[in-house]
């Protein structure tokens, strides 16, 4: 694989929101995994082989979103409603509007996103527990994408 083939595969990685991308063309074998909100990148280092013929078969693609659907059965998604910046508490300095074990109300502000420079409050849709926080503070987020698994009651 060329370098150039690489950082398009990364582009694409990043912009599907998969939790694992693998790739193995030969010899030639790439693997990108997403664990939680850092991210892994791991390219096994192969001997230089001959450049692929337009005969070559197609590169294999597995992707993995397992992480997500695991938390689907466990609560319910609150996801973004906007492309954004992702922010936990007004202000660096303040603590948190919610903590991962917190008891929500529907109407109660999780977080904020900052969308060309306007501040959204995402509020909680119902009431219940937070299971899970799925993205850092100061993360860019798109629309779509789970920031919170609640537990209803």
């Amino acid at each position: 694989m060329t370098t150039d083939e690489i950082k398009e595969l990364l582009q694409i990685f990043n912009e599907s929101g998969v939790g694992e991308l693998e790739v193995q063309r030969g010899e030639d074998r790439l693997r990108i995994k997403r664990a939680g909100v850092t991210k892994e990148y791991i390219v096994a280092p192969q001997p230089q082989s001959p450049p692929v013929s337009a005969s070559a078969p197609a590169p294999q693609i597995t992707t993995s979103a397992a992480p997500a659907k695991a938390l689907e059965t466990d609560g319910m998604l609150v996801k973004s409603p906007i492309v954004g910046t992702y922010y936990d508490s007004p202000s660096p300095e303040a603590s948190p509007f919610v903590r991962v074990g917190d008891s929500v109300e529907p109407g109660q502000v999780l977080c904020i996103i900052e969308s060309m420079k306007l501040m959204n409050e995402i509020e909680a849709e119902t009431g219940g527990t937070i299971i899970a926080k799925l993205v850092e503070n100061g993360r860019p987020v798109e629309y779509g994408e789970a920031l919170f698994s609640i537990r209803p009651r």
